[in-house]
């Protein structure tokens, strides 16, 4: 693993290339995947080790990344809170009871590692796989993005019921967000003792809130998170869309890597990020729903702007959309690569 090109750009350290890796890439597009889905729902693939391993393998094979990434869901840790939910196809989770007051939010429970052994196996067997020729990046949601879900009940484009309780009952957003805050260190910390060489944590709808908003309600605890989950020569990473009003501030958590998406250049976001860390990202996963010579052109426009190859990492801005052609994604990690 000491010649991995990913750990090393995470390290902001020189690279044999440009490392690649894509969220979401674990499946999602490939037809074998969808096979797959045929017989199983997503929470059983994630929740049986050998599947989950299969699934892991499947882009690392297909793609030539220089990383894979744990088979899992972001709604995972709440259901070893004792939350009630289902994943709907082509809706996303769905929470049976949402979280309206004081007394829903005391009925969720703290997380138990031991309920998830399944994630322990997965890591194990994955490693086994991987044979140290790649890292493996394991993940979780963010406290924010996991609350959302909880408030809102399902999917929202406006988080009206988020920010209603966070504004209306600051005694009860602080009680979710710090059950939340100690169930993900949990759950991050069984993943880094089982193996991860990596871990990002995807805060993807933080970017709903205000500057002023995201200091005082979410950023505390995302920086107790980080801090919490430090482990020397692991890199963390701090992923979120829609951050550029407060990319300073979404930086500033001790972490090692941070991911942007493609509303902000990747020259003006790495500046405002420091010098000091690495940074992920960002084309916007709809073009590869076209012609590759879009693509391609996108690529070379960002490697154009970029600063300095030394640490960093190329992904999309978010992750890969179901009905892109893998073709593409195997044609942009030989470019990238080739950069």
């Amino acid at each position: 693993m000491s010649e991995s090109s990913f750990l090393a750009a995470c390290a902001g350290k020189s690279a044999a290339h440009i490392p690649v890796w894509y969220m979401r890439q674990a499946g999602r597009c490939l037809p074998e995947y969808r096979v797959l889905k045929e017989h199983y729902d997503i929470l059983t693939l994630a929740r049986t080790p050998e599947l989950a391993t299969r699934v892991t393998l499947m882009p690392v094979h297909r793609f030539g990344v220089d990383a894979a990434i744990l088979f899992a869901d972001i709604m995972l840790p709440l259901i070893g809170m004792g939350v009630d939910l289902d994943i709907v196809e082509s809706v996303g989770p769905v929470i049976a009871d949402p979280i309206r007051n004081a007394k829903s939010v005391e009925k969720i429970r703290s997380l138990d590692p031991a309920d998830f052994e399944y994630l322990r196996k997965t890591i194990v067997m994955i490693r086994t796989e991987l044979a140290g020729k790649l890292p493996l990046i394991g993940f979780s949601g963010a406290p924010f993005t996991l609350a959302s879900y909880l408030i809102e009940g399902k999917p929202s484009r406006n988080f009206i019921k988020t920010k209603q309780l966070m504004y209306g009952d600051r005694d009860v957003w602080n009680k979710l967000m710090e059950k939340l805050t100690d169930a993900v260190i949990e759950y991050l910390q069984l993943q880094l003792d089982a193996g991860v060489d990596a871990i990002q944590l995807f805060d993807s709808w933080v970017g709903c809130l205000s500057k002023e908003d995201y200091v005082e309600y979410v950023l505390p605890y995302t920086r107790r998170l980080f801090t919490a989950v430090s482990k020397r020569g692991i890199p963390r990473i701090h992923f979120g869309t829609n951050t550029a009003a407060f990319l300073e501030e979404f930086a500033s958590v001790d972490c090692e890597v941070v991911g942007v998406d493609w509303r902000l250049p990747l020259e003006d976001a790495w500046e405002r990020i420091g010098a000091g860390k690495a940074i992920q990202g960002n084309l916007d996963p709809v073009m590869l729903l076209g012609d590759f010579d879009i693509v391609k052109k996108k690529v070379d426009d960002i490697f154009s702007h970029l600063p300095r190859k030394q640490g960093f990492v190329f992904n999309l801005g978010h992750g890969v959309l179901p009905d892109t052609p893998y073709a593409n994604l195997i044609k942009l990690t030989e470019y990238v690569h080739g950069k």
